[in-house]
């Protein structure tokens, strides 16, 4: 039977944080995006209390005006850590304004931009402020490929990754956040739908089908298998060619 235990899962998340930093950068800062949401929040709130707020640098990257960019400062505020604002407009219109008209640049294409520039402007960050760059995709998110391949989904250690949706939602309210960021309602910050609208089901429905197994509905399930196996190339390797050369002995 499943069952989640919320105290110990962030007691063994911090002590995994402290872990990491310890082998891969002993100093260092936990240097991460926030956009309000719950997942930056938590990913944040974990990486404060494994390594104090002092460590903990949050980066605001609105696109132009960002109608809820109050609840990316909520956070950085709520939890006292320092953080950066990079408007990130003036790199997507450049990219947009230069790409040859004759490619028309698809929806796809331009809903994918600002989630790989905002992860180089993670990084450009980090690497300025000694850190280490948080992912803060989570298990649900990852299971059907919601995120951008090269923007959202990489990172150099992932705290939520094998966390679903409900689990990192628990988490956030035991941490004590804001109840609005907690359960603020993602979406795709571009054709104004919400994330579950894109999947064609809720996050509820996901998280116990991952945990259990049970789906009821036969048309959802088949849904979320075909979206799993879909996107599994965004969690691995790029794949690459292996001439299997032999070296003979002299």
């Amino acid at each position: 039977m499943y069952t989640f235990d919320v105290n110990k899962t962030i007691e063994q998340a911090c002590a995994w944080i402290t872990d990491f930093f310890e082998k891969n950068g002993k100093g260092c800062n936990a240097v991460l995006g926030i956009s309000g949401g719950k997942d930056s929040s938590v990913a944040a709130a974990l990486c404060v209390k494994a390594l104090g707020k002092d460590r903990v640098i949050g980066v605001l990257m609105p696109n132009g005006e960002q109608s809820d960019i109050d609840c990316a400062h909520k956070l950085v505020q709520h939890l006292g850590i320092k953080n950066y604002t990079v408007n990130i407009k003036q790199a997507f219109d450049g990219i947009v304004n230069a790409i040859p008209k004759e490619l028309e640049l698809s929806t796809q294409a331009r809903v994918n931009l600002p989630p790989r520039l905002r992860m180089s402007t993670v990084y450009a960050v980090s690497q300025c402020c000694n850190g280490r760059v948080v992912n803060t995709c989570n298990l649900s998110e990852d299971w059907v490929g919601y995120s951008t391949r090269y923007g959202d989904s990489v990172g150099d250690f992932s705290p939520l990754s094998h966390l679903t949706v409900t689990e990192v939602k628990a988490i956030g309210k035991q941490l004590g956040l804001p109840i609005e960021l907690v359960e603020k309602v993602p979406s795709d910050g571009l054709s104004g739908k919400t994330d579950e609208d894109n999947l064609g089901f809720t996050y509820a429905v996901l998280d116990k089908y991952i945990r259990t197994g049970v789906c009821e509905d036969e048309k959802t399930k088949e849904l979320i298998d075909r979206k799993h196996k879909m996107n599994l190339f965004k969690l691995q390797l790029m794949p690459s060619f292996d001439p299997q050369i032999t070296v003979l002995a002299e």
